[in-house]
């Protein structure tokens, strides 16, 4: 296979790569701007970047993007975003899950290594999205959404202690170390999604039709809440 381009608006971070087989990577990763992400302003202009970098859209064979779960606003911009490009460009596109992406860059060594992997991320609301994946990548627990004693319980129930990184790993990290989970340390780059896994993930992935792909969300969005309880 040629060149695939993935890109992940799921997080504060836009995350954006393009690979090659064999080995060429073109990366980027862009942080919110005074506390306030990026995804509108920088997404497009990211892509079009690394696609030079990697001799144009000739060479791409296909389109990724990270359907979540995560931000509500970030997942609707990138898969719109994906949606478009492969229609216009006629690319398959194929959805990546975030946390599997997230999970796919926790490399440890020594006993870790052998751990199952936690990819949790902050969902705000004193929640945490989470799923677990085996050192092989294989999915056991699906994405879900909970609050942290709930996924503690989950944990505790396990044969064995995980690896855990993400955002969420970060704001619960107390918790999870009461189940002997070994949480990285903060400054580890496993905590943000890493651009050239989407593109991983995409390559070995199944495409579907533009119009299928659709967001893990898991619960309903803020407004939907809030409109709602002031109609009760």
């Amino acid at each position: 296979m040629g060149a695939v381009v993935a890109f992940d608006t799921a997080t504060d971070d836009v995350a954006v790569a393009l690979t090659t087989d064999p080995g060429g990577v073109a990366e980027r990763r862009v942080p919110p701007a005074r506390g306030r992400p990026r995804h509108a302003e920088v997404l497009l202009a990211e892509v079009e970047a690394v696609v030079d970098e990697g001799g144009g859209w000739r060479r791409v064979e296909r389109i990724g993007v990270g359907v979540g779960p995560g931000s509500f606003t970030g997942l609707r911009i990138g898969i719109a975003t994906a949606r478009a490009l492969a229609q216009a460009l006629g690319k398959p596109l194929v959805a990546v899950g975030t946390l599997a992406a997230l999970a796919a860059g926790i490399e440890t060594s020594g006993d870790a290594a052998r751990r199952p992997r936690l990819a949790v991320l902050d969902a705000r609301r004193g929640q945490a999205f989470a799923a677990l994946y085996d050192v092989g990548g294989e999915e056991v627990w699906p994405p879900f959404v909970a609050r942290p004693e709930e996924l503690v319980e989950r944990l505790r129930a396990m044969p064995a202690p995980c690896v855990a990184a993400g955002s969420g790993a970060l704001r619960f990290r107390r918790e999870l170390a009461a189940t002997e989970a070994i949480v990285l340390a903060e400054s580890h780059p496993a905590h943000r999604i890493a651009p050239r896994r989407i593109c991983s993930l995409a390559r070995a992935g199944q495409p579907a039709s533009p119009e299928s792909i659709q967001p893990i969300y898991l619960r309903p969005p803020d407004a939907e809440i809030w409109l709602d309880r002031d109609s009760d």
